[in-house]
């Protein structure tokens, strides 16, 4: 603990998931992509939080929590179903305990599995009333968390600046989701996938947004180039202060060659009873025609380049986790301490990632958080933790230079969304843009509600098209019918709605069914596109 810094690291955590919400079946395996997240990532992180509240840890992280993941954590639908998933992993982890009562290490797991799936659902339920969106909201009253915003429903700026209402509607539906919740502005944005364009400056500062966080070439091919790279924060002509990503930090948490979540003892992602039990005992817990998935349970460790993958120990992963939050903390050290000699001002280190890397993909990721957050305010040290909005409050002088247009996507730019698997959708995103705009300047003394209804559901099936996830999870070919469903139902519906509107001949058996199925942003006025 020190009070005197020679330079501060900000963590930033990117909690995002598209919506997926599909009250007509509960056959859709990709609603459990939210379920996953709450056990994973979101509840083993809101422990560690109050773990290091109760120990009276000062701490400091950033989160933003998208308006689409905002929403489904409020959907009542989908809390009720989140509730049944843990209801059938509690069921079958008592099943495991019984089956694998002859081994002892995988008993001992099993045992460990029934208990955290049981205290998931005491803490969803009974802790936070099945909304756990307050849990993060009092960390941030209590001024250890920052929560920023994001686009409406993380739309791809680079793409969509085309028709540039389109990224104001983005921007200013994520402020007001974000105000609905937490009662106050957001001081800063996650540009959705970093995707940086300096179209949308005028955008972020007409609704009050103070800062973004970008990809490190964002800053280091900045114009002017920035005196201190990624090291201190640029302001751009418009105001908008942009925070740039640390390569060497990020590297040892993200990179898996040499990044922390490839040791040896941690959980092995890949290896699940899902797929290794009896398909006749497993088949009540997978999907309902029968498709082997991950069911969460998983007994192996790395162990190495293997497929002979040891079993896995609780207590050797977190011997691991220590061991590296002190490497890393070394690590800020000794470059913390370098940079100081360079630098007028304390240099800050941005470490944005992933929030479902922590739990999720890296199960002790939480736990690693935790140990290394301990560490900054107990061991003697030149740094502390700050969040980007203190950073600005403290070191107000800041160089002025543009950012490079850019993204953290492969390579850096905007190939991951716009390519030849799925370039065919963005001339349907721009056309749909040009006619929500037409609908809101011609309808804009509207008073008929049903037709007023109908233009605010456009607007909303249009936010859903421009959802980035869907040519993401196409180029990386994972669900890949999935992705195109929802880009041809969301276009599919916007343009019937368009139609409808046009020809004064409203279908509203259609219109309730898709504002039933699409229920996000219930107060979204369509004149935002105006």
């Amino acid at each position: 603990m020190t009070n005197n810094p020679k330079g501060y690291v900000s963590f930033v955590l990117h909690a995002h998931l598209p919506f997926v919400h599909h009250p007509e079946s509960t056959n859709y395996l990709e609603e459990e992509w939210l379920f996953e997240a709450i056990s994973e990532t979101y509840i083993p992180l809101l422990t560690n939080f109050k773990k290091l509240e109760e120990e009276k840890v000062d701490f400091r992280i950033t989160m933003s929590l998208t308006p689409p993941l905002l929403s489904m954590l409020d959907n009542k639908l989908l809390q009720a179903r989140y509730i049944h998933y843990l209801e059938k992993h509690i069921e079958l982890c008592k099943k495991e305990v019984v089956r694998t009562k002859f081994n002892e290490k995988m008993n001992k797991l099993s045992k460990y599995y029934l208990d955290r799936y049981t205290s998931d659902l005491h803490i969803f339920r009974d802790v936070y009333d099945c909304n756990i969106i307050q849990g993060f909201k009092h960390f941030q009253d209590i001024g250890v968390l920052e929560i920023i915003t994001c686009g409406a429903t993380h739309g791809y700026f680079p793409i969509l600046y085309v028709n540039e209402k389109t990224v104001r509607a983005q921007i200013a539906v994520g402020v007001q989701t974000y105000e609905k919740y937490f009662g106050r502005k957001p001081r800063g944005i996650w540009l959705p996938e970093c995707g940086y364009v300096p179209e949308a400056d005028k955008y972020l500062k007409e609704f009050g947004i103070e800062y973004i966080i970008t990809e490190s070439h964002g800053i280091l091919y900045a114009d002017p180039t920035p005196v201190y790279g990624t090291f201190a924060p640029i302001v751009s002509p418009t105001g908008i202060v942009a925070f740039g990503r640390d390569m060497e930090a990020s590297k040892q948490v993200w990179s898996s060659i040499c990044g922390y979540p490839g040791d040896f003892n941690y959980r092995e992602f890949y290896r699940d009873i899902g797929y290794d039990a009896d398909y006749e005992y497993i088949k009540p817990y997978i999907t309902y025609d029968g498709v082997r998935v991950n069911t969460g349970i998983k007994y192996h460790r790395i162990t190495g380049n293997t497929d002979n993958k040891d079993i896995y120990d609780v207590r050797w992963a977190m011997d691991s986790a220590e061991k590296q939050a002190g490497h890393f903390f070394d690590s800020r050290q000794a470059q913390i301490t370098n940079l100081a000699n360079f630098m007028q001002t304390p240099p800050i280190i941005l470490c944005p990632y992933d929030a479902e890397l922590f739990g999720h993909w890296w199960y002790e990721g939480p736990y690693w958080l935790y140990i290394l957050f301990k560490k900054i305010y107990y061991d003697k040290s030149d740094f502390k933790l700050i969040t980007p909005g203190e950073f600005i409050d403290k070191y107000p002088e800041i160089q002025e230079s543009t950012p490079c247009r850019s993204s953290w996507g492969a390579n850096g730019y905007s190939e991951v969304w716009i390519n030849e698997l799925n370039d065919y959708s963005i001339r349907h995103l721009h056309k749909c843009g040009d006619r929500m705009v037409e609908l809101a300047n011609t309808f804009k003394e509207e008073k008929d509600p049903i037709k007023i209804k109908a233009l605010n559901q456009t607007a909303r099936e249009l936010l859903l098209a421009q959802s980035s996830d869907w040519n993401f999870i196409i180029t990386n070919g994972t669900m890949v019918d999935y992705a195109k469903k929802r880009t041809k139902d969301h276009v599919g519906r916007f343009n019937k709605l368009y139609q409808q509107i046009k020809d004064d001949n409203i279908d509203e058996k259609f219109l309730e069914d898709i504002i039933e199925k699409d229920a996000i942003f219930p107060d979204i006025d369509y004149k935002i596109y105006m």
